[in-house]
């Protein structure tokens, strides 16, 4: 049976994927604080992302592993101009270092034939919106770090595929943080379209990770037909 990883799988896009694999037969662990949240059929693994020493020690309690998905990530609407900078430090260390020390531990873990790490980025890591600020910075981030990885990688011979998802806007508890205090404006963005569900992302996670040997997705933007930009 292969072996899944996913940070931030209690809730949101995480938990989506995690539920996905579940059902697919992989064997899924969820690296998350909140472990009484995950799904049904996932292992819990507590573990604080803004805690290096934490990160390390569990990936020191694995044996073997298949696929990582970096899926954990904070979002924030702070401003360049004049937003908070510890919110700023908060979504780098989650959204950015985070996710780039667990892909690297997660190397040694994979098989000889290679893993497939998917990370989870943003639309807007692709162009910035309005109110994207130092969310959008880290998100840009995200697709660099997964390019460099994978250009690494391909020079090594290591065989691991690197995959990038870039939703735009879903129906999570991220969004509903994002908009925190702006909860008129959230109301509104809902009313003019459609959301992405976290469960169309999973199927979509699935498309990435399943692809015949020999393939690789890099890189999937996708977003509702009803999002105007």
């Amino acid at each position: 049976m292969k072996s899944a990883l996913i940070t931030g799988a209690s809730s949101g896009i995480g938990r989506a994927i995690a539920v996905a694999l579940v059902r697919e037969g992989f064997e899924v662990t969820g690296l998350c604080r909140s472990v009484q949240d995950l799904p049904e059929g996932v292992a819990p693994l507590r573990c604080d992302l803004l805690q290096v020493g934490e990160i390390e020690a569990a990936f020191a309690g694995l044996a073997s592993l298949d696929i990582l998905v970096n899926s954990a990530g904070l979002a924030y609407l702070a401003r360049l101009s004049d937003g908070d900078p510890a919110q700023w430090e908060e979504m780098w260390r989650v959204n950015v270092h985070a996710l780039a020390l667990c892909s690297r531990l997660a190397l040694p873990l994979f098989p000889e034939s290679g893993g497939h790490i998917l990370n989870l980025s943003s639309m807007s890591g692709h162009r910035v919106p309005p109110t994207g600020g130092f969310y959008a910075a880290t998100k840009f981030a995200v697709r660099s770090v997964s390019e460099a990885l994978r250009s690494e990688l391909k020079a090594t011979g290591n065989r691991t595929r690197v995959s990038c998802l870039s939703p735009g806007f879903v129906d999570t508890p991220l969004l509903e943080k994002y908009f925190d205090g702006r909860e008129e404006e959230l109301a509104q963005t809902r009313s003019t379209m459609q959301m992405l569900t976290p469960e169309t992302i999973a199927e979509t996670a699935l498309h990435l990770l399943k692809a015949p040997a020999g393939v690789e997705i890099n890189d999937v933007l996708m977003r509702s037909n009803q999002q105007a930009i």
